[in-house]
């Protein structure tokens, strides 16, 4: 397959471009033969700097050349290169520019050719090792520009040829063909659209190429996805090599089915699960469907209201056991059964990460199947300071170690299309998974009508990852601690230098120990943050974190994952007098085009991610900086917020943005909200029935709306989960009596809240509200009364 376009530039690397001299003309002789007769485009860079900048930036170059004698350029005294070493000259010797400058292509661009190209000398002075690092040499005075455009072109053929991975590759030679299709879709490659002013307008938005490539599954070229047959199971086979994995599936539907199909291929009716409190909704879900009996892990909190980890001893097997005796809803035939199924979410939403190999080794011989759901977390396997820290991660296997899977949504911090997932499952000890019956599960689930862009999605991913996923973590790691440092910088310039009193700040550690010293992080090296675990794990002697009984060496902070904290509130819990509730941030924020992950009260998080750029990360800097200057002014809130106000001009019109933040600030601190999310999360209220069979009166229809004023002692059908913090406060069947006492008080303060600062609901899955006596009033689904 040829791709030999202006798509895919030659980058050549010389000083000489414009040089007056037979070396120079040649040089320019050969850009207009690379381009004029062979149709390529061509990209000068003058300089060793040029160049690497250009090979950060982009990764479109179809082949590099570059000129072994490049000058020596003199860098500022301090400076580092962009691996964070001395410049050559300054750490003693100067080897040739071009020499330093390939190693650097090869590490970013690990398979794009590069050919160098010689002088005079040949290849006298050349080491070997760069030699090793390149694919081949031009002379420049010995061949004619027509060979030595011709040798260009070849490398960049083959390469071009070579990049695209089994299923997507073929899809686009496929898509390619221009058949005449008579099987679904009805669009038929984009032709049926064009029949309305509609359809023609979403072609003409998409482009053809979308809809050539959306096939049926009657094309044979492209395999099964439902029985992972022909180069759609090539691509799944490769995902799991490339992900660590002993069979991987792709899942087309999100990680919410993935969950589904790992539970439903081995749990059953009243199995026993250990299920993480802390887990996505689609787990609750997957109890349901599968009709097993719950037993939770509890997580941790801080006084800030994050979401800590579980606790090491709840993995213990005498812990265990205790919850299932404790459990009323296990009859007592079945208190002596084996977990079925453990479900823990890795890692957290603002970015804690388990120590996997500690947690496996603790619950392997009381858990039949070991579940890791790392929806956020696809990118872990490729770069070493998550050691440890996956479900897929490789370390020797008890031989009655049980079967891993990992659900992890590729979609979400990699770069596969929305709704696209993948299983991952690493066989036990002695029990294999048998793909067979794994397949029923899985194709209950799926669709005799992929979406082939989505397949061809994680086949790309997978192949990103498997070429690049080194560097490109690399990169953003160090993006997220330049990101991290700069924020508590300003902190520090607004402190000192303008006598400012504010800024917002990092969810991160505070001081580093680098060798026998602690600096403060802002000054810590880039390279050592971004090399080393040990400043990311979490310790009770360096408590930035809040969690004051911490187990050592148990649990880590994923650096990309950026929680930003606001005034108000400090790591003991202790409310200041002033304060600024994240959500009024993060509205303004989406006013500016800036979305963020998920809103606390006192923290917002934003993912640092393979998108993520420079510019978006001052931008947002600057949209900081702007609310801070709004806040200090106290510039009215229609200034700030003018959707806000525009909803509910009779409550905000004329407020200034200070006074409407301090407003929500003393409420929150006079009713202690905070306060009461942690006692209502501590709790596991009573089970009076099963997720499943409280869903079962559902679907019988044996259910009524009640509202929460009247909610005490009636038994809800579906769960409930407040946005914050996201996960589930009440499940289906449990009860709303004495116990979930401090549930209720919660929902009624949220609930108050509401009506207090209109304009700023947030979102409570199982909640409906209804409009009665001028305000808005919580109700949700309850069993009838008999």
């Amino acid at each position: 397959m040829q791709q030999t376009d202006i798509t895919w530039p030659v980058l050549i690397i010389s000083a000489q471009f414009n040089a007056g001299n037979d070396e120079g003309f040649r040089l320019r002789e050969l850009e207009r033969e690379l381009v004029e007769v062979h149709g390529l485009s061509v990209i000068p860079s003058m300089s060793r700097a040029d160049a690497v900048e250009l090979s950060r930036s982009r990764s479109d170059f179809g082949c590099i050349v570059v000129d072994w004698e490049l000058p020596q350029e003199r860098a500022p005294a301090g400076s580092v290169d962009e691996r964070g070493r001395k410049p050559a000259a300054e750490a003693g010797g100067a080897p040739p520019v071009a020499a330093g400058l390939i190693e650097n292509l090869r590490t970013r661009h690990a398979h794009v050719p590069i050919l160098l190209l010689t002088g005079r000398s040949g290849l006298e002075g050349i080491p070997a090792e760069t030699l090793e690092r390149v694919d081949g040499c031009l002379w420049k005075t010995a061949d004619t520009v027509q060979f030595l455009a011709g040798r260009v072109k070849m490398h960049l053929d083959e390469y071009v040829a070579s990049v695209l991975p089994p299923f997507f590759g073929e899809l686009v030679k496929y898509a390619r063909e221009y058949k005449y299709a008579w099987h679904t879709p009805g669009h038929m490659g984009g032709a049926g659209f064009l029949r309305s002013p509609a359809g023609v307008a979403m072609f003409k938005f998409y482009g053809e190429n979308v809809f050539r490539a959306d096939l049926s599954i009657s094309v044979p070229e492209l395999g099964s996805l439902l029985d992972h047959s022909g180069v759609t199971g090539d691509a799944e086979r490769n995902s799991a090599r490339v992900f660590g994995a002993d069979h991987t599936y792709y899942v087309l539907n999100g990680t919410s089915t993935a969950n589904q199909v790992i539970w439903r291929s081995a749990v059953s009716e009243d199995d026993i699960a250990f299920v993480d409190r802390n887990c996505h909704k689609s787990l609750n879900y997957a109890m349901v469907i599968t009709g097993a009996l719950p037993v939770y892990m509890i997580p941790r909190r801080n006084r800030r209201g994050i979401i800590g980890p579980v606790r090491l001893e709840e993995f213990s097997p005498q812990f265990i056991r205790r919850r299932i005796r404790e459990n009323e809803l296990i009859p007592g035939k079945l208190k002596r059964r084996r977990v079925k199924m453990s479900a823990l979410t890795n890692s957290t939403y603002d970015g804690l990460c388990y120590n996997v190999s500690v947690i496996k080794k603790q619950l392997e011989k009381s858990v039949h199947n070991l579940h890791f759901d790392e929806a956020w977390y696809a990118y872990a396997r490729f770069h070493p300071i998550y050691r440890d820290h996956y479900g897929m991660a490789a370390e020797p296997l008890d031989p009655d170690h049980p079967p891993v899977y990992c659900s992890q949504s590729t979609h979400k911090l990699l770069t596969a299309f929305s709704q696209a997932s993948m299983i991952h499952i690493k066989d036990g000890g002695r029990v294999k998974i048998d793909p067979d019956r794994f397949n029923e599960s899985y194709m209950m689930h799926g669709s005799t009508s992929p979406q082939y862009s989505m397949i061809a999605s994680l086949d790309v991913a997978t192949r990103m990852m498997q070429d690049n996923g080194r560097v490109m973590l690399d990169d953003i790691i160090r993006e997220a601690i330049d990101l991290r440092q700069k924020v508590v910088s300003i902190g520090r310039e607004l402190r000192e230098a303008r006598g400012g009193n504010w800024f917002f700040g990092m969810w991160q550690p505070r001081k580093v120990r680098v060798g026998h010293k602690s600096v403060a992080f802002e000054e810590a090296d880039t390279e050592f943050l971004a090399k080393n675990q040990s400043p990311w794990v979490l310790s009770r002697s360096n408590n930035w974190h809040g969690f004051d009984d911490i187990e050592p060496g148990f649990v880590m902070l994923d650096p990309i994952k950026l929680t930003f904290t606001t005034p108000g509130i400090d790591e003991k819990g202790r409310m200041a007098a002033e304060g600024i509730p994240a959500s009024v941030v993060t509205d303004y924020l989406i006013g500016h085009g800036i979305v963020v992950e998920k809103t606390d009260y006192y923290s917002f998080l934003l993912l640092n991610s393979l998108g993520t750029t420079e510019a978006k990360q001052g931008t947002l800097l600057s949209a900081l900086l702007g609310f801070k200057q709004l806040y200090d002014e106290n510039r009215p809130l229609a200034e700030a917020l003018p959707r806000l106000v525009a909803a509910w001009p009779e409550r905000y019109d004329g407020l200034g943005l200070k006074d409407h933040c301090q407003a929500i600030h003393e409420y929150f601190r006079e009713h202690d909200i905070l306060g009461s999310m942690q006692q209502a999360f501590e709790i596991i209220p009573d089970q009076a029935m099963k997720p499943a069979d409280a869903y079962r009166q559902v679907v019988g229809g044996n259910v009524e709306y009640v509202p929460l004023d009247a909610m005490m002692g009636r038994i809800p059908v579906v769960m409930m989960v407040p946005y914050p913090p996201g996960i589930p406060i009440m499940m289906g069947g449990e009860v709303m009596n004495s116990r979930a006492r401090p549930v209720y008080d919660y929902l009624k303060l949220r609930q108050d809240f509401e009506n207090e600062f209109p304009g700023h609901e947030s979102d409570i899955h199982g909640v409906e509200r209804e409009k009665r006596s001028g305000g808005k009033y919580f109700k949700t689904l309850c069993i009838k009364k008999s």
